[in-house]
């Protein structure tokens, strides 16, 4: 018999009324919002009511340098937080809205997958309470008013603009546009484009922001632009803030779910992981910390992106450590930098990577040795994930097991796609073991490093490259960035997810390389500073296959094709 798809999984499950599922939270009736059927916002009144109450263990899963395939760590934290069930704790889950471009597009949704998904995973997939939607209205009525402002005679001077427009799609043909096009009453006409909304930092101040006030004043602080003389211009000055604040005054607020098995989900928040902080956020999290015995957050990508900035920007931000660190590995991954075989999204695996060959896990290893160390120089407990596939081979996880265990990790295989929480007990019982060590979380670099500092700490440590060198605009960003008091704030690597350089085809754990910063940008009001490193996308276009074209009613008008 086939295995079941996703939605046909989903659409089985037992859900609780989300009520019952706030009470097994000890979130009182007066702070929830009810959205429909089967999700209700959380009011921000929740981080002070639930300060008093004990202090969860906070978990943060990562993951390998991933394949284009992704290697399941939203799976395995639904999973875990499933499998806590199972021995006996209350876990709650705090995942990323996904975006409508990947899930349109190739990648598909990210709920999750078999019989660890949070549910209904059409909602979360599509539309949900409407943040993404209002991250785009913030974002593009800031857009309007900098071009109303050059249209009604530039008062601020504004020379250099920077800011462009969002859409929550894939779209290549917005990357580069001319707006203002037609007569005078049109516009002033010049050269902008779109990004993809996960992509605004409008969503990167939301997930970083602390509350309301706090989310007031980073949207005042973004910076739009710059005059002839370099000075930066700022949604303050264009007196914008206040309208965005309004349009997110509900966004703001932690969307509550559950997965297959009703274990608590808060979703919010969906930032990009190789540009933005690719974490949930901040505020999800403070609620999250008082709800039961395991908080269990995901970070974008590999240790190297999305857990480098927990730890050094959503950490610094939030004044809270992680107790233990998931790494999620797959077999599929590590023969990949193996640098035997070529994996394309959308495509059919080799069939030699589906073969039986531990001596392809075994050179591949380098990236999980250097993913294990990645976390340890924060001063976390690694525990390693084998996330299991119904191909697998036992001895293929036997060498993973050899190799965590030889660095003195914990290791656990997790069977959570097929078996839900039963299959992530072993895992459950690990980071429990793992969460009860005494830890000593440190930051990578001090906010009064030069940002220069900052950059080459992260690429020589983190990436394990032998410096860095900057094109002449990036060391001229970085000089002005430091003359407009931008110097405090944390470092956001843009680069690939593909690789732990900056050159997606270096497989395993690169050496002797040096990391290029082509473009250096300063995300004011989020609170960090970006290197581009490479050819950074923000906005990506649809493949050959677009996920779109299987996606369809049927005659009972649900939903088909969405994956």
């Amino acid at each position: 018999m086939a295995f079941p798809s996703d939605l046909e999984i989903a659409r089985g499950a037992k859900l609780k009324p989300v009520e019952d599922i706030a009470g097994d939270m000890g979130l009182p009736s007066h702070l929830l919002e009810p959205y429909g059927r089967d999700v209700m916002k959380i009011g921000l009144g929740a981080i002070g009511e639930l300060r008093s109450a004990p202090r969860a263990k906070y978990v943060l899963v990562s993951a390998i340098t991933p394949t284009p395939l992704g290697e399941g760590k939203t799976t395995t934290t639904v999973g875990l937080g499933q499998g806590f069930k199972h021995i006996g704790k209350q876990a709650t889950v705090a995942i990323r809205q996904p975006s409508m471009g990947p899930t349109l597009g190739i990648k598909g949704g990210a709920a999750g997958g078999g019989y660890s998904q949070v549910v209904p995973m059409e909602l979360l997939n599509l539309h949900l309470t409407g943040d993404m939607h209002a991250v785009t209205a913030a974002h593009n009525l800031l857009a309007a008013m900098v071009d109303n402002h050059l249209h009604q005679g530039n008062a601020l001077g504004l020379d250099d603009i920077t800011w462009r427009r969002v859409l929550d799609m894939n779209d290549r043909t917005l990357r580069n546009i001319v707006i203002g096009l037609g007569g005078k009453a049109d516009g002033v006409t010049r050269q902008s484009g779109f990004d993809i909304t996960a992509a605004s930092e409008v969503m990167a101040a939301l997930a970083l922001t602390t509350g309301i006030d706090d989310l007031r004043a980073r949207l005042g602080r973004i910076v739009v632009g710059y005059t002839r003389a370099g000075e930066p211009v700022t949604a303050e000055q264009l007196e914008t803030a206040g309208a965005m604040t309004v349009l997110l005054r509900e966004a703001i607020k932690p969307n509550l779910m559950q997965t297959i098995e009703n274990t608590p989900v808060l979703v919010h928040c969906g930032p990009f992981g190789n540009i933005a902080t690719g974490n949930s956020s901040v505020v999800a999290d403070l609620i999250g910390l008082h709800t039961g015995d395991y908080l269990i957050t995901e970070a974008g990508f590999g240790a190297d992106m999305g857990a480098e900035r927990f730890f050094n920007i959503k950490c610094r931000v939030s004044g809270e450590a992680p107790d233990a660190t998931v790494l999620v590995a797959t077999v599929r991954a590590l023969k990949a930098h193996s640098g035997k075989f070529r994996i394309v999204a959308g495509r059919p695996l080799p069939s030699e990577l589906l073969a039986e060959n531990p001596d392809d896990v075994h050179a591949g290893a380098a990236n999980l040795r250097k993913q294990i160390e990645n976390i340890r120089m924060h001063g976390v407990s690694p525990v390693v994930a084998i996330n299991a596939f119904p191909g697998d081979f036992a001895s293929e996880h036997a060498v993973i097991r050899e190799i965590a265990e030889s660095l003195g990790a914990r290791v656990a295989v997790s069977n959570h796609f097929a078996e839900g929480g039963a299959g992530a007990v072993e895992l459950a019982e690990a980071v429990a073991e793992a969460a009860a060590e005494k830890t000593e979380f440190q930051l990578l670099y001090p906010s009064s490093a030069p940002l220069r500092e900052k950059i080459e700490t992260i690429a020589t440590r983190v990436y394990g490259a032998d410096g860095v060198s900057y094109s002449t605009a990036a060391s001229r960003q970085l000089d002005r960035f430091e003359r407009n008091g931008f110097g405090d704030l944390p470092i956001c690597m843009a680069k690939t997810h593909l690789s732990i350089s900056s050159d997606p085809k270096l497989l395993g754990a690169p050496t002797g390389w040096t990391l290029p910063v082509r473009e250096v940008r300063a995300s004011v009001g989020a609170g960090f500073v970006y290197p581009i490193c490479g050819d950074m996308r923000t906005m990506p276009g649809l493949g050959a296959s677009p996920a779109a074209t299987r996606i369809d009613l049927d005659a009972d008008g649900e939903i088909v094709g969405l994956s």
